[in-house]
C-alpha cells in the first residue's frame, strides 16, 4: 500500500496568475510515469537513463540531498519530502524561463517534462519558445512532436557511437507516450482533471 502525505501546495504568482508548486495535477502526471508502482520506495537502476539509480517519482543522485543507492528502500515520508523539494526547485527554475502568462495545466505539463528531461532543457526547448511567444497550441504540440511531425524528446542513448562519432539513439515508445500525455495536458483548460 502506498501512503501519500497530504500537503497544501505553495502558490507563486507569475504575470498575475497564481501557479501551485507540486500541485495535485502535476503529482498525478508524475505518478503515471515515474514510480516503480510495485515498490515506489525501492531504489532501482533506470534502464532508460543508462542504469542511473532512481527512486520514488524519478529522484536521482543529481537532484537528491540524500544518497540514492541501488538496493536501498526509502520510506514514504522521505519520498514525499525529497519529491516536494526537487519538484518545487525545478519548477522555480522553470518559472524563470516562462515569459508569458500560462495556466496551471500548462505549468504542470511543462513541470512534468522538466522533471524528466531537466529544467534547463525545457528552458531551451522549441516548445517553451513557442509558448513564450503566445503560440500555446504549437508549443504544447512541440512537447511530443517535431515541426516535421516526428516524435520529439523520445530517444535515449544506446551507449554506442555512430561512424561519424556521434552517439547512437533509439526511440522509446513509453517516452513518446509520456510526451503525448504532457502535450495533451499542456493545452487542456484549467479545471480539467488528469
Amino acid at each position: 500500500m502506498t501512503i501519500r502525505l497530504m500537503r497544501v501546495p505553495t502558490t507563486v504568482w507569475k504575470f498575475g496568475a497564481p501557479l501551485a508548486l507540486a500541485s495535485a495535477g502535476l503529482m498525478a502526471l508524475l505518478g503515471q510515469w515515474e514510480p516503480d508502482h510495485a515498490n515506489p520506495g525501492r531504489v532501482y537502476a533506470d534502464n532508460l537513463a543508462g542504469g542511473l539509480p532512481t527512486v520514488c517519482n524519478g529522484i536521482t543522485k543529481h537532484v537528491s540531498p540524500y544518497p540514492v543507492v541501488i538496493g536501498d528502500t526509502w520510506s514514504p515520508e522521505r519520498c514525499a519530502e525529497v519529491e516536494q523539494l526537487v519538484i518545487e526547485r525545478g519548477q522555480l527554475t522553470l518559472l524563470d524561463c516562462v515569459k508569458t502568462r500560462i495556466g496551471q495545466n500548462t505549468f504542470d505539463a511543462l513541470s512534468s517534462f522538466a522533471h524528466n528531461v531537466g529544467s534547463r532543457n525545457v528552458c531551451e526547448s522549441r516548445a517553451l519558445g513557442l509558448i513564450n511567444t503566445g503560440r500555446l497550441a504549437e508549443g504544447c504540440r512541440a512537447l511530443a512532436f517535431t515541426s516535421e511531425g516526428q516524435p520529439n524528446w523520445s530517444l535515449v542513448r544506446t551507449g554506442r557511437m555512430l561512424p561519424n562519432g556521434k552517439p547512437e539513439y533509439r526511440f522509446v515508445q513509453g517516452l513518446h507516450n509520456r510526451r503525448k500525455a504532457e502535450a495533451a495536458w499542456c493545452i487542456k483548460p484549467d479545471g480539467a482533471k488528469p
